[in-house]
């Protein structure tokens, strides 16, 4: 199927959704850090990369890396992107889908922690299919 990368700081959440993608045929790699991230990527580029938005070094550590991402250039840039996040339950900012765009979130997708693996692994799909 497909290469997944998932970059999240909640241990027990990235196992679980690594070991449900997995379970779907895909191949899943989990780091728990930004740090690395990118260097990563470079030196394999996933189909999908799953990237959270608050890490103990940044509350915004996540939407840095896909502005990164994005900054990146070839094969890299284009990687789709689902964005997960408890941001709104932490802060009062109302992150939506609808905030979505070229520069400030550039990602395809949004959803909200607690997320519903199997929520989780449809939008996953739908992402491949339309990167696809």
């Amino acid at each position: 199927m497909a290469y997944l990368l998932i970059v999240d700081d909640d241990e027990d959440f990235a196992s679980a959704a690594a070991m449900t993608l997995r379970a779907s045929g895909h191949e899943v790699d989990v780091l728990l850090e930004t740090t690395d991230a990118l260097r990563r990527m470079k030196a394999r580029t996933p189909d999908l990369a799953i990237l959270d938005v608050m890490f103990p070094e940044s509350s915004s550590a996540g939407f840095d890396l896909a502005r990164e991402i994005r900054g990146a250039g070839g094969p890299v840039a284009k990687v789709p992107i689902l964005m997960l996040t408890a941001v709104n339950q932490k802060f009062p900012f109302g992150f939506a889908a609808s905030d979505i765009d070229d520069h400030w979130m550039p990602v395809q997708d949004f959803l909200e922690k607690p997320v519903d693996i199997a929520v989780l692994c449809r939008r996953v799909e739908d992402l491949l299919a339309k990167a696809a």
